[in-house]
């Protein structure tokens, strides 16, 4: 007896378990009836794309993880799977647990299809759907593996995400007088991070360009709850302690991790949030030329909300009140921004201000002083700086804060840096650098402060942590 082309395909489903059609009636297509083809999105242990051709009386099938392109640059991998029934083409549900390719599938797209080239290496079709149209190539590569490629131009509304986009920045300043042209956002204390999503895949820059995905596990998932569509965030990654509070302190435990395993690890001991305030991409195109509130509506329209991501609310109120409610719920301030601003990648602006109840400010450390007392041999104060036109200037010394962790990671780090001259312009007070271990200038810290004195020096300075995540070149004066 022939084999049927679907006996594999029904070898892996039971119909008394799935509701999946098991192409047990069979038509004989009409040689005049267009071929149809479906692009179906499969939430299964894997987020991917089922691309499907009418053949022969059934859907000639590839698993695609990163979708079907819409960029002829860049090809994307299709694995070839079973034929399926051409009932298969309508079927939209969820696939039980247990069971194979068990989660929820989807209609993506579907439409009507030409063959120009069909061999056992090469498929070449033009596809007439709803979301995509155009010539594509399937090409061989081995046994099972197959490259999916646009071999049209681009659709002319799409624009491919870029690779890098960088934060637009605030300014350090004073409340606006009134909340006309203006909305206000919570200061959250935590670390800058756009997340470009694409293909149901996440990637995540911190503010000075790093690559910081392997250290936030938890926030991979939002490329599932994003499923096909391309997108970059703006947004802050923020731990919470018991009080669910931020916590700096929590955020510095996770900062530094770069080993996978060891992140999942602290994924569960000190997990963390995305709270997402901007979109500057969005299917296919770019909305930095939007006014906020625009960007705002399209923000919310991904109603982005789970355990590890939210959109955390704006409020047109006041802004003297927002601040008030802020400071009493133990967050360091606010933020605000022009309704009709535009954003601006990697610039600061007057359009976005940022206010805190505290003041605080990022240094350059450039040396440290020997502890005394239980510090004896170790690092006892930081010799901080801010780069000038000049180089790099003086600030003054921060000798508390620390923890026992701090001095120790400070220790390590600096057995790295050592240089033998000082890395400070001018004259430092010799009083107060005596004994002093110069380092290279490249490690940046944040402290809270009292008040700048009238040599521009910090007054009462105390240690917030280390910033990994901007360097040396991003300090600027604040207050």
């Amino acid at each position: 007896m022939c084999p049927s082309k679907l006996d594999t395909y029904q070898s892996k489903r039971d119909p008394e378990r799935t509701p999946e059609p098991m192409g047990s009636r069979r038509k004989k297509p009409s040689p005049r009836a267009p071929l149809s083809f479906v692009i179906q999105e499969h939430h299964a242990r894997a987020l991917h794309w089922d691309f499907r051709l009418e053949r022969d009386g059934v859907l000639v099938s590839w698993a695609v993880p990163r979708g079907v392109p819409l960029n002829p640059r860049r090809n994307h991998l299709a694995v070839a799977v079973e034929d399926h029934p051409l009932e298969y083409g309508g079927f939209a549900g969820r696939i039980p647990s247990g069971e194979y390719g068990a989660g929820t599938v989807s209609i993506w797209d579907s439409g009507t299809y030409e063959t120009e080239k069909w061999s056992d290496r090469e498929v070449m079709v033009v596809l007439h759907g709803d979301r995509v149209t155009g010539r594509y190539v399937l090409f061989k590569t081995d046994e099972k593996n197959w490259m999916i490629h646009r071999m049209d131009p681009s659709p002319d509304d799409w624009d491919p995400l870029p690779d890098l986009v960088r934060p637009m920045l605030c300014r350090a300043g004073e409340l606006p007088k009134t909340a006309r042209g203006w909305t206000c956002e919570f200061k959250w204390d935590g670390v800058r991070a756009v997340a470009y999503v694409d293909g149901g895949r996440v990637r995540i820059r911190s503010r000075n360009d790093l690559d910081v995905t392997a250290a936030y596990p938890e926030l991979r998932q939002l490329g599932r709850a994003l499923g096909s569509r391309p997108v970059i965030l703006d947004g802050e990654i923020v731990a919470f302690d018991d009080l669910n509070r931020p916590s700096f302190g929590l955020l510095q435990q996770r900062m530094h991790v770069r080993d996978s395993a060891a992140a999942r690890r602290l994924a569960r001991k000190i997990p963390v949030s995305y709270l997402v305030f901007d979109v500057l991409h969005l299917d296919g195109r770019s909305t930095l030329d939007l006014p906020y509130s625009e960007r705002r509506s399209l923000l919310e329209s991904l109603q982005l909300a789970s355990d590890h991501w939210a959109t955390p609310a704006t409020y047109r109120q006041r802004p003297q009140a927002v601040l008030d409610v802020a400071l009493s719920s133990g967050l360091e301030g606010v933020v605000c921004k022009r309704t009709n601003s535009r954003y601006l990648p990697g610039r600061r602006s007057d359009d976005w201000v940022k206010v805190r109840g505290f003041r605080t400010q990022e240094v350059v450390v450039g040396g440290y002083t020997p502890g005394k007392g239980s510090r004896s041999g170790g690092v006892g104060a930081l010799i901080v700086g801010i780069p000038d036109e000049h180089g790099l200037g003086y600030a003054g010394k921060v000798g508390t804060g620390f923890s026992d962790a701090d001095v120790k990671e400070l220790a390590a780090r600096f057995a790295k840096l050592r240089r033998k001259t000082s890395p400070f312009t001018g004259e430092l007070p010799k009083a107060q650098v005596a004994g002093a271990t110069w380092v290279r200038p490249i490690l940046v810290g944040e402290v809270r402060f009292s008040d700048w004195t009238t040599q521009d020096r910090l007054r009462q300075p105390s240690w917030r942590g280390l910033r990994p995540d901007k360097s040396a070149a991003d300090v600027v004066i604040e207050s």
